[in-house]
């Protein structure tokens, strides 16, 4: 069966759930690297719905776990009936879902709340031990699971010494101000802390090509199998 390893998703679209690049890449890069992913989501109402096209906000109602359901292919799993125990690492893809669905760090910033269900596995596969791996804007979810804890994880959401469409200066003051340290990392790079056994990247938090996106999720997988 190969390591076990739970991809937390936050919808469907970059827009409203999880970047579906981002979710797919980190499929494809965990099947590579022989693992077995474990995709969950929480049973609940998106925030709100996006129309991709325009960008402007629709009258729909959508269930997080639905959407995310798209990219698993229907594979997946409650996130409230997963457990630490049920696997041996995790990973966040980014997208809009990340800062709206799984936290509400869109709308509040670092001042804002984290689903209970997020922050309960989140919490305990740190205890553990066990790896986490945050992608684009998943570092701030793993910023808020473990604020108060006294953790001071390492992450990074980007740089503010490359073009980003995001203001990366901001999100990375969001961090700190949650007790992380907040990491200027490329697009070709990624931050490694070793002693949380936390690993981040930027990803489409850059301007980036989709082969610049892949690369650098493949670099985050590869280095979360070396504590495997």
């Amino acid at each position: 069966m190969g390591k076990r390893i739970g991809v937390l998703l936050s919808g469907c679209g970059v827009y409203d759930g999880s970047e579906i690049h981002e979710a797919v890449f980190t499929l494809l890069a965990i099947d590579r690297s022989g693992g077995t992913a474990i995709c969950m989501a929480p049973d609940i109402q998106q925030h709100h719905v996006t129309d991709h096209r325009t960008g402007e906000v629709m009258a729909d109602q959508r269930n997080v776990l639905v959407e995310a359901a798209r990219i698993a292919r229907g594979n997946i799993r409650v996130l409230a009936e997963v457990t630490a125990e049920d696997l041996d690492a995790m990973v966040i893809p980014g997208g809009f879902g990340a800062a709206s669905n799984l936290t509400t760090w869109a709308f509040n910033g670092p001042d804002g709340t984290i689903d209970p269900e997020v922050k309960r596995i989140i919490s305990a596969l740190h205890a553990a031990g066990k790896p986490l791996v945050g992608l684009c804007m998943g570092p701030t979810v793993i910023a808020k699971a473990l604020e108060g804890k006294g953790a001071r994880a390492h992450l990074t959401v980007g740089t503010t010494a490359e073009p980003s469409p995001y203001d990366i200066a901001a999100v990375s003051a969001g961090m700190e101000k949650t007790g992380a340290v907040a990491e200027m990392r490329t697009l070709r790079e990624l931050a490694v802390d070793a002693e949380n056994r936390i690993v981040t990247a930027p990803c489409y938090m850059m301007e980036a090509s989709i082969s610049e996106v892949q690369a650098n999720i493949h670099q985050a997988i590869t280095e979360m199998f070396k504590w495997l």
